[in-house]
Formats: structure tokens, sequence, C-alpha cells
């Protein structure tokens, strides 16, 4: 397990949180397979598939586990003992057919372009802390980073001349990722009138900072946008995550192709990009009467 877990970090590059998951899951797999007095060498696709039921079931005191939870396990299992067959370890792959539950896919909450407007001019005034947080939200919605992507950022990964920011993913993938003019703007002024009073005792290389001028947390970021969100009636529709979900949403619905939207947010399977496909009734009305050769005005004779 450990010689696993080394390679998910050092060769895939996975983060910390990843790898702690991926371990609970095999400490949990390797005590059902005592219980079952089974070797985790000689284990057979029954013995993996009984593993996903028995928390599916949950009991003893246990709930069952979610669509979502299994998914994951399956996951870390399938990757577990393909390690394994490429290191020659064993010789047969017992998960080559393992499948968990479908995790039931609901649709983002994502925000019109009314609420974006709103949000956006929410942050008022000039002070140091105003501009910061009209700048932080103002490229959240123009690139669609993750939290953690936004509070990583550092001065020199945006680019404001070129009009583009390097952005670190999961498993510290890079990309770039345009920035449109109005971030832009957003960003230049934070960075001539806000984030130097900021970082007057600090010498941080952030973008964003707090009132300490060190970097700003993943809560106090979420805590900058609730606060926000609140001011104009939006607290109970969204969160940090919600403005990439309305990134993505509006570029599709803009006539974006779908490949571009996978790169800009980074994804690796651009079937997790495709959740965003769905557009509004009055989108789909344009688009069918648009593309259908039977559905204009009239029939020509």
């Amino acid at each position: 397990m450990l010689d696993f877990l080394a390679y998910l970090e050092f060769e895939r590059g996975l983060s910390r949180n990843t790898l702690e998951a991926y371990r609970s899951d095999l400490l949990q797999f390797g005590a059902y397979l005592r219980s079952a007095r089974v070797d985790v060498l000689e284990a057979q696709h029954s013995d993996l598939a009984g593993f996903l039921d028995t928390l599916a079931q949950g009991g003893d005191g246990r709930p069952a586990a979610r669509p979502a939870t299994l998914q994951r396990k399956a996951a870390c299992l399938r990757s577990f003992y393909r390690h394994l067959r490429r290191e020659n370890v064993i010789e047969h792959d017992p998960t080559a057919d393992l499948r968990a539950p479908r995790k039931s896919q609901k649709l983002p909450k994502v925000l019109s372009r009314g609420d974006v407007d709103r949000l956006l001019r929410a942050p008022k005034g000039t002070d140091p802390g105003a501009l910061r947080d009209r700048a932080l939200l103002e490229l959240m919605y123009a690139c669609g980073l993750r939290a953690s992507e936004a509070t990583d950022l550092e001065v020199t990964d945006v680019d404001l001349t070129a009009g583009v920011l390097r952005a670190r993913g999961k498993g510290s993938k890079e990309r770039l990722v345009p920035v449109g003019r109005e971030a832009v703007t957003a960003v230049r002024v934070y960075l001539e009138r806000g984030r130097p009073l900021l970082t007057a005792t600090s010498d941080d290389r952030h973008l964003f900072v707090n009132r300490r001028g060190t970097q700003l947390t993943r809560q106090g970021l979420y805590k900058i946008v609730q606060r926000h969100a609140r001011s104009v009636g939006l607290e109970d529709r969204m969160s940090p995550h919600t403005l990439r979900h309305t990134f993505a949403t509006h570029l599709l619905a803009g006539g974006c192709d779908l490949r571009a939207v996978q790169e800009m947010l980074g994804h690796a399977d651009i079937a997790t990009t495709q959740i965003y496909t769905h557009l509004s009734a009055e989108r789909l009305k344009d688009v069918y009467f648009n593309a259908h050769p039977r559905a204009g005005g009239g029939i020509a004779a």
C-alpha cells in the first residue's frame, strides 16, 4: 500500500487529500478482506464486489454509503490493482469488470447574467478590501477558477498585458486561461491601489491576500463570496464553486466549443464537462429554430 501511495504522490502528483482518502479506502478494504479470510493478492472480482455491496447496504450502525463514495472507492481499488499488475505482483486484475453504482448527476446551480452583474457590483468603495474582493469575484467568474486555484495564484501567474493567467489545478496540473477585459481592469486596479496597502508589512507572493498581507485562505475566500452574495440576496443560491459552474454554462450557451471549455476548466475527462451542456428553454428554442430544416416559418412551395 505504501508503495502504491508513493507512486500516486510522486508519479501521478495527486494531492494530500486524495492520498489520504485512498489510504483510508485501502485500510477499510484490508479490514474487510481479513474478516473474510482473503489475502489481498488473491482477491477475486466477487470479493471486491462484495466489499462495495457491504458498504452500499450499510448496517451495524453504519449508514449506507452514497453512490459518489462508492465510485471513489471503486476507483481506488482499480488504481491499486492496476498498479500491482504493472509491477508484476499479480497476474490477473480482479477489478477489470468492477462497477460501482452510478452516482446521480445533479445539475449545478448557476447564476443568470443579471445575478452575476449584481454580484460583481456588490463590493463597494475604494478601500483595499473592496478592490481585492472585486478583483477576486471578477477573476473567478472570468476564468472559472476553483477556490483553491484562486487562493494559490501568485502575482506572476497573471499576465494582464496578454490577458491570460496560469492556474494550478488538481494534481498540480497547470493550464492557461484567458482573462476578460473587465477582470483585467479589476485586477490591475487592485494591484495598483489595493494590494500594496495590504502587503505593506509583508512580502507574500500570492495575488490575493488578507488584511495581514498573507495568503487568503479558502475559508477567507468563502466568507468574502458569501458576504457579497448575501448583500444582493443570493446567499442561498451560491458558493464559490457556483461562479465556476456559471462560467462554463455561460460559455457553452454563448456557443463556445465543449473541448475549449474542458481545457479552460482543467477537466481530464470531457464527460465531466458535459454536465454543463444543459441549456435554458429559450436557448434550446433558438438552437432548434436555427438548426432544424423544417422549423422555420412557412413551407417552401
